[in-house]
């Protein structure tokens, strides 16, 4: 267990690595102006950072993929429709409800929309859309049909919002979708597909384990706009300026924050626990040694998401309103760091390494975690420089979106279904805690800087966990497209090789 736990240890601080040193180097430059005391908290949660992710990673190995496998699995082979779909969408409901993402974006909105309304209907969307997933692991159904029908359904919602002049919020809800797939949501979900999808068996049960995450992240989009569609009066939103301070979450400070994340997280963790304690007796009848080992992950697993966020909530989130609100006054320089940060900001995140390891396993080596870090990389930079273009030129977020999911879509049609299921659910897992924690409140910062606060914060600093959803789908599929392409021209000069063969073949029927 040592052994396996310092292994993780490296590859989280090959992962946090370097997106502190960005930060550090860029503090010895005239860009930016950071304190003593921002710089010092920043170093000590960047180490905290490493061990929190590691912990993590190696809790997810042993517990959370376990128990989201041995769940669908259990309940797919009941044959018991009605109890495998009632208890995902209350899973779906309550570990979302519980999911520390959603709290760090409900908590930067609290003026705008209370924040127990705010979760309970994201909540309730990842619920409906969960069971729509095993609906469509169980029935096989095609998943670039339904992403077109469900995405569809959703830009005519926005459509309706923009109509009653509402669109204000339409980055706050494409938002919802990225938050909502976060460091427990994302290794359960994605288990509990593999799960059901090999219990069910069948031609193509691979890559129909595949696409719970997209459809997940969906589902919060469309409640949220449901929500605001029905609400009454003008919101104004404001900033918190204690929520961007370093000195409000240190000293007195400090045990209350940190009791906070381990309360959210014993909730998750406590209410998923529950479940597999019940279905254990009722259905599963695991052994003892496997539940011992379990048990022990779900330990690793809540000490290291605490560390995790304690890091993330106390050095991180500051020191990014920090970093974007004084970079704001050199624009060129913002997109660019932007798109630097956006490319090392996705290692750090937890849930990707679970996402890259569980492809690499499903698909045999066919897709790498080699490939999918460069292809999600390359997306998330790309996303977040696109998105600093928008805060500095104040446009809508729709300008990317529509184009954006058109592409995307149009090109699951051309592409392996299993790189669409894959892109898909990448795109949630890239948006984690770091994109809540670090790169909004970055956002936030250089549109405070540039538009000042109030509505255009709204409008344009939220959107961006959305577009680091977004260009995932693109790059991925890319992959695929580009898998497709290399495979046709290799076909056409092995038959141009064969053809243009001087030598005689002669062959006889017998």
């Amino acid at each position: 267990m040592t052994k396996i736990l310092f292994f993780k240890l490296k590859e989280a601080f090959a992962s946090v690595l370097p997106v502190t040193l960005i930060v550090l180097i860029l503090s010895f430059t005239p860009l930016v102006d950071f304190t003593t005391t921002e710089l010092v908290v920043f170093a000590v949660s960047a180490v905290f950072l490493i061990v929190g992710i590691g912990l993590f990673n190696l809790g997810a190995d042993l517990a959370m993929t376990p128990m989201g496998e041995h769940v669908g699995s259990g309940l797919a082979k009941s044959r018991k429709m009605v109890l495998l779909l009632t208890v995902c969408f209350l899973m779906g409901v309550l570990i979302t409800v519980a999911e520390p993402d959603l709290s760090v974006l409900a908590g930067q909105v609290e003026n705008v929309i209370a924040p127990t309304l705010l979760i309970f209907t994201i909540g309730i969307g990842v619920g409906l859309f969960l069971l729509v997933s095993i609906i469509k692991i169980v029935c096989k159904k095609d998943l670039s049909q339904i992403l077109l029908f469900f995405y569809m359904a959703l830009f005519m919602v926005g459509a309706l919002l923009i109509y009653l002049d509402k669109d204000v919020f339409l980055p706050l809800a494409f938002d919802s979708g990225g938050v909502t797939t976060g460091p427990i949501t994302v290794p359960f979900i994605m288990a509990l597909g593999v799960g059901v999808a090999q219990a069910i068996g069948g031609r193509g049960a691979n890559e129909n384990s595949f696409g719970l995450i997209a459809l997940c992240s969906i589902g919060p989009i469309i409640a949220l706009m449901g929500l605001v569609l029905f609400s009454t009066g003008k919101l104004e939103y404001e900033i918190s300026s204690s929520a961007y301070s370093i000195e409000a979450s240190i000293g007195a400070h400090f045990i209350p924050t940190v009791l906070k994340v381990a309360e959210e997280v014993l909730i998750a963790l406590g209410l998923i626990s529950v479940f597999f304690v019940a279905l254990q007796a009722f259905a599963l009848k695991l052994a003892w040694h496997r539940l011992t080992q379990i048990a022990f992950g779900i330990l690793y697993t809540f000490v290291g998401l605490v560390v995790f966020l304690t890091a993330v909530t106390v050095g991180f989130m500051p020191i990014g309103f920090v970093l974007g609100r004084e970079l704001a006054a050199l624009p060129n320089a913002l997109v660019a760091f932007g798109f630097v940060i956006g490319m090392v900001v996705v290692l750090a995140e937890p849930a990707v390494h679970v996402l890259n390891k569980q492809v690499e396993d499903v698909t045999g080596g066919l897709v790498t975690k080699r490939s999918m870090l460069i292809a999600l990389s390359i997306g998330v930079g790309i996303s977040i420089g696109l998105s600093m273009v928008r805060i500095i030129y104040g446009f809508s977020i729709l300008y990317y979106v529509i184009p954006g999911y058109f592409v995307s879509l149009g090109l699951s049609l051309f592409v392996p279904k299993l790189y669409t299921a894959i892109a898909f659910d990448s795109g949630g897992v890239a948006s984690g805690p770091l994109t809540s924690s670090f790169i909004l409140p970055m956002a936030i910062g250089a549109c405070a800087a540039v538009h000042g606060s109030g509505d255009s914060v709204l409008n344009y600093a939220f959107g961006i966990v959305a577009m680091v959803a977004l260009t995932p789908l693109i790059t991925i599929q890319t992959l695929g497209f580009k898998a497709i392409v290399s495979r046709k021209l290799r076909e056409r000069m092995v038959m141009k090789r064969i053809l243009s063969d001087d030598d005689e073949q002669i062959i006889e029927f017998m």
